[in-house]
């Protein structure tokens, strides 16, 4: 039951993604081997810590960077130790503060190819999202990274997936952790395909992004390709960050491994989807 009310909130994760919000901070923790959450309630945001400095998935807008920095203290990491700043996507609520993390860290921001005017634009070349409500500071890109790239610092190494759609950039990164002697395939999704609603894409006829259709099918099948034990992803929701978060203090990494709830969340993204593109059409 409780993967099925996750599931249904994160199809209905719309507009709110692209245009920051303030949420409530969460409490920051250990997930397995190197890899943390610092993130808040809604807006996901992960550490990877090396031996020759860390590595910070999205940060989030000016108001989560505060939070991102109060976790990573927490922890009993260092903010100056942030060498790689990377992201999920290019909206504002992933990669809003990225010049200020830049600025106070001198961190590497790296973007993949197709979210780099984006990031650089601070969201005015966004195709859906270009009003100034949803902008944010620009971010000069120290690297532009490639579909299948590997990012390496320290003896580690992610894999940056290309999984357009939600933006053009759109990245999937997977890596392999280990925890009590086993090694684990973390998968941390970019994003679940576009947005629907109000404030949603077309995806008929869209004149700003007429490869969206082809490109999100696919990522789709990029997703169902990429083996799962852990699954994360770029919003708490997408993962039952607050029903697996309690879990964890009693089951350890076994609170978040879920490659069932992984091919749960893809399919039902994936079927989502074609439904709404199945009433665009008609």
């Amino acid at each position: 039951m409780i993967r099925r009310l996750v599931l249904f909130a994160a199809l209905f994760v719309c507009s709110l993604c692209a245009h920051a919000a303030v949420y409530p901070n969460f409490p920051p923790h250990k997930i397995a081997g190197n890899l943390y959450y610092v993130g808040d309630s809604f807006e996901a945001a992960f550490l990877i810590v090396t031996p020759q400095g860390n590595i910070l998935l999205n940060v989030g807008d000016q108001d989560e960077i505060k939070l991102v920095k109060e976790n990573i203290a927490a922890l009993g990491f260092k903010w100056t130790d942030t060498k790689l700043l990377l992201s999920s996507q290019a909206h504002g609520d992933h990669v809003g503060a990225a010049a200020q993390v830049v600025k106070e860290t001198g961190a590497k921001f790296l973007v993949m190819d197709g979210d780099v005017d984006l990031a650089e634009s601070g969201g005015k070349k966004d195709f859906a999202y270009s009003a100034p409500k949803y902008q944010f500071p620009p971010a000069h890109v120290d690297k532009v990274l490639l579909d299948g790239e590997v990012v390496q610092l320290g003896g580690v190494k992610l894999v940056a997936h290309k999984t357009p759609g939600h933006t053009r950039g759109c990245t999937t990164f997977t890596m392999q952790v280990s925890e009590g002697g086993k090694s684990y395939n973390v998968v941390i999704v970019g994003a679940g395909g576009a947005n629907f609603g109000d404030a949603g894409y077309e995806l008929v006829g869209n004149k700003a992004y007429p490869q969206i259709v082809s490109d999100l099918r696919k990522s789709y099948a990029v997703l169902h390709s990429l083996p799962c034990d852990i699954f994360l992803g770029a919003h708490g929701v997408y993962y039952g960050l607050k029903e697996k978060y309690p879990r964890s203090k009693t089951e350890g990494v076994n609170a978040w491994v879920d490659p069932a709830g992984y091919k749960a969340y893809v399919d039902g993204k994936e079927k989502e989807f074609e439904k709404q593109l199945l009433v665009a059409g008609s």
